[in-house]
């Protein structure tokens, strides 16, 4: 099987790390590039992996996932680049994919040989635990099967989309911030059952089963959409939420009262400013190619 290297061994790489074995991935296919000794030390005994220099990690490795802060990218690439131009990958070309925010594949194109293919992916935080949604994006030389290669390997930390490039900054203010929005909700709504006069670990206990469930609730209902058929996946995907809530709202209930204060309180345009905010963010924060 293909050989893995993960460029970077913080909580990204290591959730994609840890999610590969998890899904099979046997630990000869996986190698590891982490400067810091104390974590390098970490990876290895905790995962039996090999953790390397990025020369030697890039060198036998048919993909190479950039996983470090963006700040990181410029001085990583450099070797990553060189180490590329002497690989020894056999018939296998190198496939480059990026998860570090904001820095577009053309960046990469532009550093690294050239023709070089590369993915742009942006996953979340929840694929620590295995549930999270990466979205990737092809630069200009990737082909639609190292796509369909390197789709499979987020896949073992979630699920995963594609979309254009220029969307991914949407991408970024929706999955990738949105479990802080998801947090603050449950935040908010934990404080909101304690003034209610709820003690707060009964408030967290039923705060956080309940978004667990609701959640279930929808995913059930898309896979039965998406059972039935792409033609009315579309639809499902459009109006299942607003089912599923007038399901649970009974006319003139407690649930409608609670939804009124809500939409009098600007739910639904707080959240789409937030969106707004932190896709405008995202692109401020972009590095492209030079």
């Amino acid at each position: 099987m293909a050989r893995i290297a993960i460029i970077g061994g913080g909580s990204m790489g290591e959730a994609l790390l840890s999610g590969l074995l998890r899904a099979g991935r046997q630990v000869k296919d996986l190698v590891v590039a982490e400067k810091s000794p104390d974590r390098a030390k970490y990876l290895s005994e905790t995962y039996s992996v090999l953790v390397t220099s990025v020369p030697d990690a890039v060198d036998t490795a048919t993909y190479v996932v950039v996983a470090v802060k963006p700040a990181d990218v410029e001085s990583v690439v450099s070797e990553i680049a060189e180490a590329a131009a002497h690989a020894e990958t056999g018939m296998a070309e190198q496939v480059f994919v990026t998860i570090a925010a904001g820095v577009s594949t053309a960046y990469y194109e532009a550093k690294l040989p050239a023709g070089a293919p590369v993915i742009r992916a942006m996953p979340n935080a929840p694929v620590v635990v295995g549930g999270g949604v990466s979205a990737l994006a092809p630069g200009r030389f990737a082909t639609a099967e190292q796509l369909k290669e390197v789709s499979a390997i987020f896949d073992a930390v979630g699920g995963v989309l594609t979309v254009p490039e220029s969307q991914l900054d949407a991408v970024t203010a929706v999955s990738g911030s949105g479990p802080a929005y998801f947090f603050l909700m449950v935040e908010a709504l934990v404080d909101a059952g304690v003034s209610a006069g709820l003690s707060r670990a009964v408030a967290t206990d039923l705060v956080v089963q309940t978004m667990a469930g609701s959640a279930a609730m929808l995913l059930e209902r898309l896979d039965q959409a998406q059972a039935e058929g792409d033609a009315a996946m579309g639809t499902a995907l459009d109006t299942t939420p607003a089912q599923l809530r007038a399901t649970v709202t009974s006319p003139g209930g407690t649930t409608a009262a609670g939804l009124r204060e809500l939409e009098r309180g600007g739910l639904r345009a707080a959240v789409a400013s937030a969106v707004e905010a932190a896709k405008t963010r995202s692109e401020q924060l972009g590095i492209t190619s030079e």
